[in-house]
């Protein structure tokens, strides 16, 4: 939590120091929203390297594959780190035929991954017989690899399907031997003591195309069949398909994903109660800032903003006592003496405006009066002249 913000600070009794935003700026907190609209206390993302180039992996990416060895992979068989017998070709990683599923050493649950793959030059078979492969999220939920450049097969088998649920929405397959990419946002089915709690969703992007948008898991992928969800742990191994045919992959990168529901960057807060949670502990802290200042105005200003996340009544008074004590010699003082102090009395004005225009305080909140006359008797607006 930052604790030097773009709130208005006022330095002196008779001093304002502004930046080029005011801290009661956009819409408040309400039952959804823990912050303000624009909030400047809202946790700012991480800065993450990007990859150099189009579909390299950024700077937080696990590289599961990049072209010189096969360490992050292991058979798929029931006893852990039996190397595969996939091979390395020219940089890729190509499928052998009878040698098996392969699967990541490392669990994945939400995820982002990209993935480079290309069937055989050489054409041969048709349909499922055609450059057949597959890439499965936690093992379970398959996005088809298939040579589908002038190959016709079932639509939810195709390459760009949820196989078996959800057929691509267009083909942009490039021919046999093209390298082709991947970009898979994974969202897992959440289970909790046995059920489910939240849906899972696919979005797929091939060859930069949307194929797959926000596609509802109905349950493991599979052959013939429909399947229903059944609960999982929250992290397994991602595997890729031996289906008989030479496909090769390289540039095989993953980023886990932080959980959607609960606070800051992981997402929106849906509870209304875990929302009055955050903004109370915003508040909290706002106010643990006023109490550490010994400068009023600052005081008043950051209170008030406290007030914008949670409503307590003697916080309301403290403000008022605050303003009142500032705003009292200055009702019946001349011109000069006011004019000496309107960077205070208009950044008050605005931070008091907007919360009675929020409903935050009544509309007849006593110091809001004081301030409205001082500006207009002593024309301290140029927005009005």
């Amino acid at each position: 939590m930052k604790t030097t913000h773009t709130v208005a600070v006022f330095c002196t009794v008779s001093m304002i120091a502004t930046s080029s935003l005011a801290a009661l700026y956009g819409a408040p907190p309400d039952k959804r929203h823990a912050w303000q609209v624009h909030d400047t206390r809202r946790e700012a993302p991480a800065i993450v390297a990007p990859g150099a180039r189009p579909g390299d992996a950024p700077a937080d990416a696990v590289v599961l594959f990049d072209g010189s060895d096969l360490s992050q992979w292991e058979a798929n068989k029931p006893e852990k780190g039996v190397p595969t017998k996939w091979r390395l070709v020219n940089g890729a990683l190509e499928s052998v035929k009878g040698a098996g599923y392969i699967r990541t050493r490392q669990s994945f649950g939400d995820c982002q991954l990209h993935v480079e793959w290309a069937t055989p030059t050489e054409v041969k078979g048709n349909s499922q017989g055609r450059g057949n492969s597959g890439v499965f999220l936690m093992g379970l939920y398959e996005v088809q690899v298939l040579d589908c450049y002038n190959n016709f097969t079932y639509p939810d088998g195709q390459a760009g399907s949820v196989y078996g649920q959800s057929p691509p929405l267009v083909n942009v397959s490039r021919g046999p031997g093209q390298w082709q990419s991947y970009d898979i946002i994974f969202r897992q089915p959440r289970f909790q003591n046995g059920e489910l709690v939240r849906e899972g969703y696919l979005t797929l992007l091939h060859n930069g195309a949307l194929v797959q948008d926000h596609w509802v898991l109905e349950g493991p992928t599979g052959h013939k069949r429909r399947t229903k969800l059944r609960p999982h742990d929250d992290k397994l191994q991602l595997r890729i398909q031996d289906h008989g045919n030479p496909v090769r992959f390289r540039n095989i990168w993953i980023r886990e994903l932080p959980e959607r529901s609960g606070g800051g960057l992981k997402g929106p807060l849906t509870d209304p109660a875990a929302v009055q949670g955050k903004r109370n502990e915003i508040a909290a802290e706002i106010r643990q800032e006023a109490n550490a200042t010994s400068v009023p105005l600052q005081k008043a200003q950051l209170l008030m903003e406290s007030l914008a996340y949670e409503s307590r009544p003697e916080i309301e008074r403290s403000v008022v006592a605050l303003l009142s004590e500032f705003l009292a010699p200055l009702k019946n003082a001349d011109r000069a003496t006011v004019e000496a102090k309107k960077a205070p009395i208009l950044a008050l004005r605005t931070s008091v405006k907007y919360l009675s225009t929020n409903q935050i305080v009544a509309a007849d909140f006593p110091p809001l009066k004081v301030l409205e006359t001082l500006v207009r008797k002593h024309d301290l607006d140029p927005k009005r002249k």
